[in-house]
């Protein structure tokens, strides 16, 4: 039996379940009331892990929440094709597919054999969390033109051999690896 989560015991980062969806806190807002018989209330800004979505909900202070089943592995990614991607287990060596819906804009990110976090609910795969920055190899990029940055233009865009573009600093060429924060997808520095 699992064990059971106050609502006012949830805190940010911790991951309960609700309606048998498993959901990742964002925020939480406590309103204590100040007139006497009043509820206290629990705000939650909440990220439903099967959807992605993010909502707020408000609960009472006593409301029970479970603890999902849920598990993060190590795999590594291999390709993707119209049905899905793939990754390896690195525990099991099982080869584990994610539908196109569950990967988001992910696969901007991902190069054959690179080591994701894949999460389990219930047994299933249901989303990876990529690592905080990736290395990628810039495919094309405008050259340097002396004085650009006397307009201000610092920045200018380039596209990765993944396929996604993002801005990179005036002095970065075309066949350089640059790092790239997954989380922000801005440039990092060079690799």
């Amino acid at each position: 039996m699992a064990a059971l989560i106050d609502a006012l015991n949830v805190k940010r980062k911790m991951y309960f379940e609700f309606e048998n969806t498993p959901y990742l806190c964002l925020d939480v807002e406590v309103s204590t009331p100040t007139a006497r018989g009043g509820q206290t209330l629990v705000r939650l800004k909440m990220r439903n892990l099967l959807t992605r979505a993010v909502f707020d909900k408000t609960f009472k202070a006593g409301e029970k929440f479970k603890e999902p089943d849920l598990e993060s592995v190590e795999a590594s990614y291999l390709y993707s094709d119209g049905d899905g991607s793939y990754f390896l287990d690195q525990t099991s060596f099982e080869t584990i597919s994610l539908s196109t819906d569950k990967m988001g804009d992910a696969l901007g990110f991902l190069l054959e054999g690179t080591i994701v976090q894949l999460d389990k609910f219930n047994g299933n795969p249901i989303g990876i969390e990529l690592p905080q920055q990736v290395e990628l190899k810039v495919d094309y990029t405008e050259p340097a033109v002396r004085g650009n940055t006397a307009s201000g233009a610092v920045t200018k865009p380039a596209r990765l051999e993944t396929g996604i573009e993002i801005k990179v600093p005036v002095f970065v060429e075309s066949g350089e690896s640059v790092k790239v924060n997954t989380e922000t997808k801005e440039f990092a520095g060079r690799a």
